[in-house]
């Protein structure tokens, strides 16, 4: 039996690509394993799924700011590397597969020590600061953007991101009735995220007559920031997220607006949705979205407005000319080869996996 070892922590965003893998490993018949932190948000996620053996390693933080934990993180980085090590010799797995975080620069470290090929994944179009440091000892990065893995040169992939199957289960009709949706106008979905939606909400809000006019539509607000002024307004619905529900959502829209985080721009495209992408503004981050959505504006994959250029009327517009340019959008996504993550990085696996 084939086993493996998957890494990636800290956020839920290292972490879900792993999860949209382990079906795909279970139907071929791997021993899957995953190491990670005692209290991080990778054992709570992982421990909900049956049959996946969890190990814990210690780790630090790898922070590009001034700590004074910086003096003894890397302590723990050199004991988790120890603890790794052991770990890998003593599973044997053919592979191990990082997704980043600070957890698996240890586990990468502990492969390379017991002679196990490694794959890491990067997300974003910039490394994350974990990756940096764990990509001299792998074998490939598996990139979601062409541009990421231009830069990582001969090791550099274009994957996607694996994503989980439920996502394409959606039902347009189920989802019509799920939101009321029942008017003939077409659906705009709007998909903002929590603390970086503000603008955004304000804007369509604000945009709501003409938008009303032309779609109907399906606001995911993000928590805490619905109104309770605009309820029972016509042709506007209003929720603060969605969690099992979300694939009716995304089956039942024909058009988008949304950030530009690298998840989110990955269901589109792998989902084939026509969107108007508004960038989280770099005087707010780091300016990731904003590379982002060059990136897919440029490839031909969706439509961008920047935050600073938005206004209901300019909003309007655009997500106006999105909609009548759907057509050509769809089609450039139909002819993406990243789109199908779970393929393009089990692929990868079967290669560089050890041979018996």
């Amino acid at each position: 039996m084939k086993k493996i070892i998957l890494t990636g922590g800290g956020t839920a965003g290292h972490v879900t690509p792993n999860l949209a893998l382990i079906p795909t490993l279970r139907a071929e018949g791997w021993e899957i394993h995953y190491i990670g932190t005692e209290n991080g948000i990778e054992r709570r996620l992982i421990e909900a799924v049956d049959g996946i053996s969890y190990h814990v390693v210690n780790s630090g933080k790898l922070r590009r700011y001034f700590d004074l934990k910086n003096f003894t993180d890397p302590f723990r980085v050199i004991q988790g590397a120890f603890q790794a090590t052991a770990l890998v010799r003593k599973i044997k797995p053919d592979i191990v597969f990082s997704k980043g975080g600070f957890v698996s620069v240890p586990v990468v470290y502990g492969a390379r020590m017991a002679g196990v090929p490694v794959l890491l994944h990067e997300s974003d179009m910039t490394p994350g600061l974990a990756n940096k440091i764990s990509a001299p000892f792998a074998k490939a990065l598996c990139c979601t953007f062409p541009e990421a893995a231009a830069a990582a040169g001969k090791k550099g992939r274009v994957t996607g991101t694996p994503l989980r199957a439920e996502l394409f289960s959606g039902s347009r009709e189920k989802g019509l009735r799920l939101f009321g949706l029942d008017d003939p106008r077409p659906v705009l979905m709007v998909v903002g995220g929590s603390s970086g939606a503000q603008a955004v909400n304000k804007a369509v809000r604000q945009a709501l007559g003409p938008l009303t006019d032309c779609f109907q539509v399906l606001h995911l607000c993000g928590k805490g920031n619905l109104d309770p002024e605009m309820e029972g307004t016509n042709r506007y619905h209003q929720y603060e997220y969605l969690d099992e529900q979300m694939s009716h959502a995304y089956a039942c829209a024909d058009v988008l607006i949304s950030r530009a985080g690298s998840n989110t721009l990955c269901e589109i495209l792998a989902l084939h949705k026509p969107a108007l992408l508004i960038p989280y503004p770099k005087e707010a981050s780091r300016g990731d979205q904003i590379l982002n959505a060059r990136s897919f504006e440029q490839r031909g994959l969706a439509r961008v407005l920047m935050q600073e250029d938005m206004t209901p009327d300019t909003l309007f517009s655009a997500v106006v000319d999105t909609y009548k340019n759907r057509g050509q959008l769809i089609d450039a996504m139909e002819r993406e080869r990243s789109a199908d993550g779970v393929a393009n990085v089990m692929q990868l696996i079967h290669q560089y996996a050890k041979k018996d």
